[in-house]
């Protein structure tokens, strides 16, 4: 019927108890014969290898992401990368940013460990390979698919700590739903060009500044000062800031530094609508990034300053749907 290469990278499902906590120890191979091969479909293995996701680094993240490109290119159907969910939604849009090929990507993973009476990894693999090998998947860019859903990379996030239902993309909902052995399709979001960045080159240094009840600009200057070349403004609600962030970000986009508002809200979008809030961000020249979370608007930000370091703004327009 079809050919899946299966990636694993560690996380909750290829996790074991030891006397310290959990560690990811379980191999592809044999997270593969936990889950069973969906008939008819042939799956080949690699380990990129095994670690939290809150243990990985940016350079780990571009690897990640090159490595999934490099197996599609071996002409299999689709390629399912198994990963921590600490941070899946940020490879996952990493990896949709630069994917320019119709088959698709699926992360998935687990909220319990490989040895848990009852995990959860072995279901969401087998549904992520039956989402891999699907004629829906196509075209739909890099997916995560989690406890019977899969969500477009764009909007993903992880919305509970614990429960096996880890993933939302609030206000846009997910593409498509496992049912069975079924794949049924729900949505077919538009997709954006894919990005042509080179992943063998660092990323520029992009942090997020969260914004909390009278905060002052300590933080922002600290991150210039550390070498940011962007800023993402983990904002309130609409797109807020604190009088005293304002002013600073006013100054950082006067001198060449991008601002990019998010909001520390999990559904809605961001929007200039305050005169002392928002509006005066958008004055000052900050981009508001829809609803995109803080995490993903940081690697989109570092990915415009990468490919148009002189105008980061109009890349980052073309991405941005409010």
């Amino acid at each position: 019927m079809g050919r899946v290469h299966l990636l694993a990278t560690g996380g909750t499902i290829a996790s074991r108890h030891g006397p310290d906590g959990l560690a990811a120890v379980t191999p592809a191979a044999e997270l593969l014969a936990a889950a069973g091969p969906p008939a008819g479909l042939t799956v080949t293995t690699s380990d990129f290898g095994a670690v939290g996701s809150f243990a990985l680094t940016t350079p780990d993240l571009r690897e990640v992401v090159s490595q999934a490109g490099r197996c599609l290119a071996e002409g299999v159907d689709g390629v399912v990368v198994t990963h921590g969910t600490d941070t899946m939604e940020e490879s996952a849009y990493l990896a949709d940013l630069v994917h320019d090929d119709p088959r698709p990507i699926v992360f998935t993973g687990s909220q319990r460990p490989f040895d848990d009476p009852a995990p959860d990894g072995p279901a969401n693999l087998a549904d992520a390979l039956r989402v891999a090998s699907s004629p829906l998947a196509r075209d739909l860019g890099v997916l995560l698919c989690f406890d019977g859903l899969t969500f477009a990379a764009a909007g993903v996030r992880k919305v509970d700590t614990l429960r096996s239902g880890a993933f939302g993309a609030p206000g846009r909902g997910p593409v498509l739903r496992l049912a069975g052995e079924s794949v049924l399709a729900l949505a077919r979001p538009a997709r954006r060009a894919p990005l042509p960045l080179d992943l063998r080159a660092e990323l520029p240094r992009v942090d997020v500044v969260a914004c909390y009840l009278g905060a002052d600009a300590a933080l922002l200057h600290a991150a210039v000062a550390a070498g940011a070349a962007g800023i993402v403004l983990e904002a309130f609600g609409a797109g807020n800031v604190p009088p005293a962030m304002a002013e600073a970000a006013e100054d950082l986009v006067a001198g060449g530094i991008p601002v990019l508002v998010c909001s520390r809200v999990q559904s809605g979008p961001v929007l200039p609508v305050y005169a002392a809030g928002g509006a005066r961000l958008a004055r000052a020249g900050a981009v508001f990034a829809g609803d995109l979370s803080p995490w993903q608007g940081r690697l989109l930000l570092a990915a415009a300053l990468a490919l148009a370091p002189d105008d980061p703004q109009r890349l980052l327009a073309s991405q941005l749907v409010v």
